[in-house]
């Protein structure tokens, strides 16, 4: 094994694309493993159930590979072009967290991760382990011992050069580099993305009940949503960009260099009833290299029914009537609070008389009411 110089690392790490590097000893990275006892104990997990099979992994990186001496964490700005607080309003429009409007950054983080890795293999014959959201790791207490930014009150990491906009990639090494400056709160008094929040998710700060967030409910979530978050989830059909958007340390932020994370024109804010017309050959087709592919097409299609009974039209009750024979119970459930918000009581009627006889479904029986 040859020896590498920091700053030919930090070289090579910035010429595959990366917005922000940060170092750290493993050593100096503290087990997470009461804080994470903790908020598993009090269920803000929701059905994320592998984050309890892996809380013995996850609760220190040493625990993912034990030759790690040293971390690097790596940032890529993913910056919009527009505010996505603005698209709130758009009731006939399918509202998509800024981050899932591109390509898939995992596969695009681990392409060029995967040249580090090779390239650091063949030149000076060390391994590495490389890691985008695809191992039990804390990245984010990593990232702010690493000085890449600070866990803000909304749980999410900030970065003074970055704002809110970016991705986290880990690499692990089996050797010593010189650590960075950990980062500071910078926070201070401010309370915007506690006060923003639609459905008071973020319980107190830096504390996060993920089964009242939207990104949880419409991304991990695989159950009919709540009554009570339906409404406040309002035209959003995969994830929430609202505690992100209000931060102000947004006014450093810029809009992404990289045409692969630049939004599609055809995923900033469609018709809802553009996706009321999707069948699983049409989703999987259309989200080939999206990161929604992840969620399937019956919990998108749920989510497109929900914002679909938010747009308040009742020309979209045609498309979201053809659902309620669909095979998914929760699909049916959904599609029926959508038409008991968007037509009137007189029509909603005749169709309970329709199709309440021909339902066992509890869920669905308890729906039409």
């Amino acid at each position: 094994m040859k020896a590498i110089a920091k700053e030919v690392l930090q070289s090579k790490i910035e010429m595959l694309g990366f917005d922000d590097i940060g170092f750290t000893d493993i050593t100096d990275i503290p087990d997470q493993k009461e804080s994470l006892e903790e908020y598993l104990k009090n269920g803000y997990h929701g059905d994320m159930i592998w984050l309890e099979k892996n809380k013995e992994r996850r609760s220190h990186p040493s625990n993912v590979w034990q030759d790690a001496k040293s971390v690097i964490v790596v940032s890529k700005n993913y910056g919009p072009q527009d505010n996505p607080l603005h698209n709130i309003k758009e009731t006939l429009k399918a509202n998509i967290s800024v981050y899932a409007r591109a390509d898939d950054y995992h596969e695009l983080m681990k392409k060029s991760l995967k040249k580090l890795s090779i390239w650091l293999l063949d030149e000076y014959g060390i391994e590495s382990k490389l890691f985008v959201d695809t191992a039990p790791i804390m990245e984010k207490p990593i990232a702010q011992i690493a000085g890449i930014g600070w866990q803000g009150k909304h749980s999410n990491l900030v970065s003074r050069k970055l704002g809110s906009w970016f991705f986290l990639g880990v690499i692990l090494l089996p050797i010593k580099l010189d650590a960075s400056s950990p980062e500071l709160d910078h926070c201070g008094s401010c309370s915007s993305c506690i006060d923003i929040c639609p459905t008071n998710a973020i319980i107190s700060p830096y504390k996060l009940d993920s089964r009242r967030c939207i990104s949880y409910l419409t991304i991990e979530y695989k159950g009919h949503i709540p009554e009570e978050f339906r409404e406040l989830i309002g035209n959003r059909i995969y994830g929430c960009d609202d505690c992100l958007a209000i931060c102000p340390w947004n006014k450093f932020a810029s809009q992404t260099r990289d045409i692969q994370l630049k939004a599609k024109k055809i995923l900033n804010m469609p018709d809802i009833s553009f996706f009321l017309d999707f069948d699983y050959d049409a989703f999987n087709k259309f989200f080939k290299t999206s990161p929604i592919k992840r969620i399937g097409k019956d919990r998108f299609l749920r989510n497109v029914l929900i914002a679909a009974g938010n747009s308040g039209s009742q020309q979209i009750s045609i498309k979201v009537k053809k659902f309620l024979r669909h095979e998914s119970s929760i699909i049916r459930a959904s599609a029926i609070w959508a038409l008991k918000k968007i037509i009137s009581k007189k029509e909603f009627q005749k169709l309970r008389k329709i199709y309440i006889l021909e339902e066992n479904d509890p869920l669905v029986v308890s729906e039409w009411g």
